[in-house]
């Protein structure tokens, strides 16, 4: 065995796999796997193995695209060529319009990635697949490369290819512990030897958190068992003269393929259960958890009625495994938060069929620093501390009881909640406050206009539209408060803190006391990173602060690169402190009425913070706006955050003072040109195609990104990003919409929502350059529907900034 290695990469499944063959990809031979028995003895093994091109978001349709690309080319390969039916087709059942909305949204999203779906009526849906009935059915999605594949012969062959590349593999070999250096490269004990490596990679399956404990961390990943039978033949099947298409059932929770002259049958009970949450036997391999059918009987008559042929015939194997889930469903794969050199691809509840694009992302991470696609929507540090066992269970119950049942449009389900509050939470919620999730905060959406108010989720236009105009027109036109729960912050110290924030940041640094700035940070491929304000408190701290969903992702990033020469100390306070936002015209009057200060526009212009009191709690606020009214952002201790609440209450009484929330605040940013971080900020584009140049200063001098994106900047956007205005009053446009013009796809919507107080349906776009111009005519895709749109100014309201700075 070798002793030392670029990479090691722990677990056979088809994670590991594809991870080590896609390292040999991107040019790196010296890579090592090891599997502590035989490859795809872990969950692999039993995996109902399908390959579908469906995906909730563009990254996932394109891992996606890319497995059934390779698995095709290895099905192909004459030296080894693997069993995989590709292109059965498949359909995903609906039985409601919002259903059908959803679906012809996605549709338009996969059209963005060179996707082809179809969104086909129940007589069709009957037409395509024969075994099934069409009550209570008005139509589905209809998938034509969807198929099945072998899994073992996948990994095998995956494995194959490494080899050949130069990658060793070491079966039987269990890894008993890691080891850290201080260079921060790794030991990797194993019961045959040790092998000392740059980089390790968790891939270990259901075992995952067995390596999480040697390296000090725990992941949020948590296993269910989940059954399937295959049945004996059937008649129709083998009458048929074709494959049948694979079928997914969100109205009774089965799904179904062919399997030889039979099907494959596999159920998403609601008397689901967890799997090895007291640990895990180290002989099980190869093997099942016992036989429950009893369990999937409400399920199975569902099936049986969608498709009565399997009441016509019998059982002939029943299949009952551990398959891994995380708390959203989505799998983590990428840098393992707050560790160095550690990545991780793992909670793969559906790794035979997305596996291979699992694996092209995280080489091309672990190689070059950042994926082709922004990864954010599978990267593990979108969890951070909330993320425990229970809570991990608690979801992954609840996902694997709405397994093709997908998220509506602000749907947040309601199980493990609440898992972070502040002292306001059962405040608001006794104002009527329905809240919203942000990494695991409870953040306020909206105050409902009744006790039994009810919001229906779809992809429409619904009941909280006119809420929502209220409240703007509220903030407009007196003030507004609103909670910001779980806001980044970092409080940096030191002398070396403005030399290091102005590497790290592609634009000016704010440097004096009491100012504030809004920067960008680039990766080194000069494309966004992040984005953060800054602020230089009186005392000489300064505060870097960001969104919530960012706390570990940036803290990371800053770590990642302070060097040893730096004085600089980066101190989380993200859980200490919580943000009110003051917003409107009579915000100034409130604020002075609870505070000593002079609030003047002269004494405390836009963009200042100062530290102070609110009543009698101290605070941070800082003059800045994501509304385009007069706003202040205050900072106030959790523990001293109700004091402050009721102080701005009374002084807001006589001033119309009104509660808000995120949604009206969506439709605010949209009417200024104001970006959300992973919504039109992406690792995809760099600042000059998102519209940000006014924050780049490429003179400066050295900061990280730089010399890419002068690269960049001389060879010309590839996209750039522009604010559409949409001739419909029926539904917004959602991120992942196409853009088209003469039937093809020009551009992908990034964000969208009614502008209330321009009276405009708006969105934002990364089209290509030639159709950026402002009076181009477009189209967008809203709910399936081509409605005609054009490319206006950005921030179409008050766009001299006039009431920021009054």
């Amino acid at each position: 065995m070798k002793s030392q290695a670029r990479v090691v990469v722990i677990g056979g499944g088809i994670a590991g796999c594809s991870t080590l063959y896609h390292l040999t990809q991107e040019g790196w031979a010296d890579v090592v796997l090891v599997e502590r028995d035989e490859l795809t003895s872990g969950t692999t093994w039993h995996s109902a193995a399908q390959v579908t091109n469906f995906g909730m978001n563009q990254t996932m349709v394109g891992l996606k695209s890319h497995s059934i690309a390779l698995y095709k080319a290895l099905s192909e390969d004459p030296e080894y060529p693997i069993n995989y039916h590709h292109a059965d087709g498949g359909i995903r059942l609906a039985n409601t319009a919002a259903q059908m909305d959803g679906y012809r949204h996605f549709a338009s999203m996969a059209k963005g990635m060179g996707v082809e779906f179809e969104v086909i009526d129940a007589a069709e849906c009957a037409r395509r697949h024969p075994l099934i009935s069409t009550d209570n059915l008005l139509g589905g999605l209809w998938d034509p490369l969807d198929g099945d594949i072998d899994p073992a012969q996948l990994c095998q062959a995956l494995a194959r290819r490494a080899r050949l590349a130069g990658a060793e593999i070491y079966r039987h070999t269990a890894v008993t512990d890691l080891i850290q250096k201080p260079d921060n490269s790794w030991v990797v004990q194993t019961e045959h030897g040790t092998i000392e490596c740059d980089i390790v990679v968790n891939a270990a399956g259901y075992r995952v958190n067995e390596i999480g404990a040697m390296m000090g961390v725990h992941h949020p990943v948590v296993s269910m068992e989940h059954q399937y039978f295959l049945t004996e033949d059937i008649p129709a099947i083998k009458e048929a003269g074709h494959r049948m298409p694979l079928l997914r059932c969100p109205i009774s929770d089965y799904y179904c393929r062919q399997e030889k002259n039979g099907l494959l049958v596999g159920f998403y009970e609601q008397d689901c259960k967890t799997w090895g949450m007291d640990g895990i036997d180290p002989h099980f391999t190869n093997a099942l958890c016992p036989d429950d059918l009893d369990r999937v009987t409400d399920v199975l008559e569902g099936a049986f009625a969608r498709m009565p042929a399997l009441t016509e015939t019998g059982i002939h194997t029943v299949v009952n495994g551990p398959i891994t889930y995380t708390i959203d469903g989505a799998p983590l794969v990428g840098p393992i938060p707050g560790k160095r050199n550690a990545f991780c691809i793992i909670g793969l509840r559906a790794g035979l069929g997305e596996g291979g694009g699992h694996g092209w992302l995280l080489a091309q991470q672990i190689v070059h620093g950042e994926a082709c696609y922004d990864t954010w929507c599978i990267d593990p540090r979108r969890f951070t501390g909330h993320a425990n066992v229970e809570l991990t269970a608690l979801k992954a119950v609840e996902d694997y009881q709405n397994e093709f049942r997908f998220h509506f449009l602000h749907e947040h389900r309601p199980a493990g909640r609440p898992a972070k509050t502040t002292p306001l939470t059962p405040v608001l919620a006794a104002e009527g406050a329905a809240f919203s999730v942000v990494n695991g905060w409870e953040r306020v959406d909206y105050i409902k206009p009744a006790p039994d108010f009810h919001e229906t989720h779809g992809f429409r236009f619904n009941e909280v539209f006119d809420v929502v105009a209220r409240d703007v027109v509220a903030i407009q036109g007196s003030a507004g408060i609103c909670e910001v729960s779980g806001f980044n912050r970092f409080a940096l110290t030191g002398s070396g803190v403005h030399d290091f924030l102005d590497r790290m940041i592609c634009g000016h640094v704010p440097r004096s006391v009491g100012r504030v700035g809004l920067g960008y940070l680039l990766n080194h491929d000069g494309m966004l990173k992040a984005e953060a304000t800054i602020a230089n408190l009186p005392d000489g701290e300064v505060w870097y602060g960001s969104a919530a969903a960012s706390e570990f992702h940036d803290m990371d990033w800053l770590q990642m690169h302070l060097g040893p020469d730096n004085n600089v100390q980066i101190q989380s306070l993200t859980n200490d402190y919580t943000a009110l936002v003051l917003a409107g015209p009579r915000s100034r009057d409130i604020l002075s009425a609870v505070s000593r200060e002079d609030w003047s526009a002269d004494a405390f212009p836009w963009l200042r913070v100062r530290r102070c009191f609110v009543g009698i709690a101290p605070a941070v606020v800082m003059s800045v706006s994501f509304s385009g009214e007069l706003a202040y952002e205050i900072h106030v201790p959790n523990n001293q955050l109700y004091a402050a609440w009721l102080a701005l209450g009374a002084a807001g009484a006589d001033h119309g003072l009104h509660v808000f929330g995120a949604r009206a605040v969506e439709s605010m940013r949209l009417e200024k040109g104001y970006l959300h971080w992973k919504a039109d900020i992406l690792t995809e584009f760099d600042p000059f195609e998102t519209g940000l140049d006014r924050f780049v200063r490429l003179d400066k001098g050295p900061f990280i990104g730089r010399d890419a994106l002068r690269q960049r900047q001389q060879n010309g956007p590839h996209r750039r990003l522009v604010t559409l205005r949409i001739d419909a009053d029926v539904a917004p446009a959602h991120a992942g919409s196409s853009v088209v013009l003469n039937d093809g796809v020009v551009g992908t919507v990034t964000s969208g929502d009614w502008g209330h107080r321009v009276g405009m349906n708006l969105a934002y776009a990364f089209v290509e350059p030639e159709f950026s111009t402002i009076g181009t005519a477009l189209n967008v895709d809203i709910v399936g529907a081509p409605t005609p749109s054009v490319v206006i100014a950005s921030g179409p309201y008050d766009p001299q900034n006039s009431r920021v700075r009054a």
